[in-house]
């Protein structure tokens, strides 16, 4: 690491004070501190470490005002010091904004110059304040400042959080109850905007995934799983003495059951179909007679112990199968394909037949011959598509070829 040669400025030479400090002990053991002064280091260790952000922040937000960097072409302070520090742009980034942020909150700069709230606080700090409308005066803004800080010493950062949505209440209390609603509205106006549910199959039998859901539907969904997940139904719906497992365990077996048993006359149609899963398996395996995997309509497999385990919770739908595990065809009534039709068709299909499309769910089912031109609604003389290929198949700037493999291929017209 480089040091200053002769540092003059009083910031400067503090800072090689406190490395020769810390260079003194770098090698030292602390087997010998008893409890009481193992713990009162550590709470003196975190305010030194907030008062070290506090003055690295304080410096940063200076080099940038003086464009340090920028004789080597840097384009900022912070590009600079992420490239000479090896660190992240985000982190560095943040500590010039939290310079320039604790400029202007001079009570925060201070709290957390004497190490009396870490950094996470400060932040919570700043950010509501800087949420009150700007027209309000120095005085009051000071006043909202000096109650959060106040309560700062109190709080962690997440529970500062929830007062600082409420510090109309110390500068208009009459307003306060309309401004949290116009707080909340926003939020969960954007919190729904943020949804969203990532899922990616691991490849050995279990598929993970991440989700963001607004603070209500986060609450709702934490009370069915817990509610599913306590000792009571566990003993209830498998016996008594049931194994308790560890939280995060429970609660995922918990979702498995909550999707297994949710009622399919709840669930909107897809592709003419209850969006449910089929699996398609033989008598001899239902029965017991042979083991053989299930397979489900989306072209995974399961076992054969949980594809009669969900049968016996299921309706089943018998389908005949022609030669070739192809489903035969279920009868031609209308113009719209039966239900079973559509079943035994993305049973066969096992996708969108789009050449190149891996869209398994939701698909559309499509007469290759129009109906207007004399199709028919049969198995034959259909397809599953995907809403997107479905579409691009009516437009007539496409041409379309049906392949030997059971594809079909798009091509614009020219």
């Amino acid at each position: 690491m480089t040091a200053i040669a002769t540092p003059r400025h009083r910031v400067s030479v503090a800072t090689a004070h406190v490395h020769a400090e810390l260079d003194a002990v770098a090698g030292v053991s602390v087997w010998s501190m008893d409890a009481t002064e193992a713990g009162q280091t550590l709470i003196e260790l975190e305010r030194a470490e907030a008062r070290i952000v506090e003055l690295k922040a304080r410096v940063a937000a200076h080099a940038d005002t003086i464009h340090v960097g920028e004789e080597v072409g840097a384009s900022s302070a912070a590009n600079w010091l992420a490239h000479q520090t090896k660190t992240t742009h985000a982190a560095a980034y943040g500590a010039v904004r939290l310079g320039h942020d604790l400029e202007q909150h001079s009570l925060t700069r201070e709290a957390l110059a004497a190490g009396d709230i870490d950094v996470e606080r400060a932040r919570v700090v700043v950010r509501w304040v800087d949420r009150l409308p700007a027209d309000l005066g120095v005085e009051t803004r000071a006043r909202a400042e000096a109650h959060l800080l106040a309560e700062a010493r109190h709080h962690d950062a997440k529970a500062l959080g929830r007062l600082g949505r409420r510090l109309w209440e110390v500068i208009a209390p009459g307003e306060a109850d309309a401004h949290e609603a116009q707080i909340l509205q926003r939020q969960e106006a954007a919190a729904l905007r943020a949804c969203s549910l990532t899922m990616v199959d691991d490849g050995d039998g279990t598929t993970r995934g991440r989700f963001v859901l607004p603070t209500y539907h986060a609450a709702a969904l934490r009370k069915m799983l817990m509610a599913l997940a306590a000792p009571k139904h566990l003993a209830a719906t498998q016996g008594p003495g049931i194994e308790r497992r560890p939280g995060p365990e429970a609660l995922g077996r918990a979702l498995c059951e909550l999707i297994e048993r949710y009622p399919v006359d709840r669930l909107p149609q897809t592709g003419g179909v209850n969006a449910t899963v089929v699996v398609v398996i033989d008598e001899d395996t239902l029965t017991g007679r042979l083991e053989k995997a299930g397979i489900l309509d989306t072209g995974d497999q399961i076992s054969p112990g949980m594809a009669r385990r969900l049968a016996c919770e299921a309706s089943i739908t018998p389908a005949v199968l022609g030669s070739n595990s192809v489903p035969l065809d279920l009868g031609r009534r209308s113009r719209y394909h039966t239900e079973h039709q559509r079943i035994a068709m993305f049973l066969r299909d096992r996708g969108c037949r789009a050449e190149g499309c891996d869209r398994t769910t939701g698909l559309h089912a499509h007469h290759q011959t129009r109906w207007t031109d004399g199709g028919h609604t049969t198995l034959t003389d259909s397809a599953s598509l995907c809403p997107w290929h479905h579409t691009l198949i009516h437009d007539p700037t496409y041409d379309t070829t049906y392949l030997p493999t059971g594809k079909i291929r798009f091509h614009r017209r020219t």
